[in-house]
């Protein structure tokens, strides 16, 4: 699978984020924007809600000199690592959003995009996107609690991931809800996972 680095917390100002209203924005505006949204009605109640979705894209590879071993790999359709290589190169589109969302009314959300490679099966891109929002949610939502400071309204965190009992990723539910609780966190999978499953898609 391709590398998930992790963030550093000390270096999550300059991560940007994008927004339908404000456009590119740091994290901590990101931030500050919530927390504003958060107080106009500290009475009402909240949801924040983390989900990643993804697309496979393709693309193809720059013709190798006519004896290189790479040549050679793509006539034999073998690739090292086992696969089948005709000559594209397979990356995921990973786009990850942060929603808060005020119960009656309606909400703010914002997103970030990443590629990633070497994601060559469904069960790694599940991987891939539930590793994805939980590396957000542990960078995100210490700094969001640290601005909080505790003066404004609760909110239920929900981390969604796009999986469900119908269809080819039924069999992964028990292992990547395990990995998001396991992690202190609430997982919300389909039909109710519309962060991953509506908005984030929305931006692949």
């Amino acid at each position: 699978m391709g590398e998930n680095k992790l963030i550093d917390v000390k270096d999550a100002s300059n991560e940007l984020l994008n927004s339908l209203t404000h456009g590119e924005i740091k994290i901590n505006e990101s931030i500050g924007l919530i927390k504003a949204f958060l107080e106009e009605k500290p009475s009402a109640e909240y949801s924040l809600v983390i989900g990643t979705d993804s697309h496979e894209k393709e693309t193809r590879l720059p013709t190798p000199p006519p004896d290189s071993a790479l040549t050679q790999s793509m006539r034999t359709g073998e690739r090292r690592d086992g696969g089948q290589d005709n000559g594209i190169s397979k990356t995921i589109n990973l786009v990850t959003a942060v929603l808060v969302h005020r119960r009656g009314f309606g909400g703010k959300y914002f997103w970030r995009r990443k590629n990633m490679s070497n994601i060559h099966t469904l069960r790694e891109k599940i991987y891939a996107e539930t590793l994805e929002s939980l590396n957000f949610a542990l960078f995100f939502v210490p700094l969001l609690r640290k601005s909080l400071n505790g003066d404004s309204p609760n909110y239920n965190l929900e981390i969604h991931i796009d999986v469900g009992e119908h269809g080819d990723t039924r069999d992964m539910i028990r292992e990547v809800v395990g990995m998001v609780t396991g992690n202190g966190f609430v997982a919300k999978t389909k039909p109710h996972a519309y962060g991953a499953s509506y908005v984030a898609d929305k931006h692949t």
